[in-house]
């Protein structure tokens, strides 16, 4: 149960670097929630210029953050099982991205 508890953790957060650099940490395009917060909130202008520099300063961090914990756990693992962690993140980055909202056609 621990280890499953310690992979589900170590999986989770850097997982949310790994998103395109137009996307939040939920893969979620920023546009898309700029615009649903917009709606919720009637935002300004000038208030989703300031939510959107917010946004990309975040990703960036995320980034950061996960650059060094991939960096960390390499001085930890063993090659094969850095190979085996890279190939876990990117099956769940897959499973995330397909369980996504998607945004209906034009």
């Amino acid at each position: 149960m621990r280890k499953n508890l310690f992979l589900a953790i170590i999986l989770a957060l850097p997982l949310t670097a790994f998103a395109y650099p137009s996307e939040n940490d939920y893969g979620q395009p920023v546009d898309h929630k700029l615009e649903h917060l917009n709606k919720l909130l009637q935002l300004s202008p000038e208030q989703k210029s300031k939510l959107e520099a917010i946004f990309k300063e975040q990703h960036e961090k995320f980034r950061a953050i996960h650059e060094e914990s991939h960096s960390r756990m390499k001085e930890v693992l063993s090659p094969e099982q850095m190979q085996k962690m890279d190939d876990l993140r990117k099956q769940h980055q897959e499973q995330m991205r397909e369980q996504a909202p998607r945004k209906p056609a034009p």
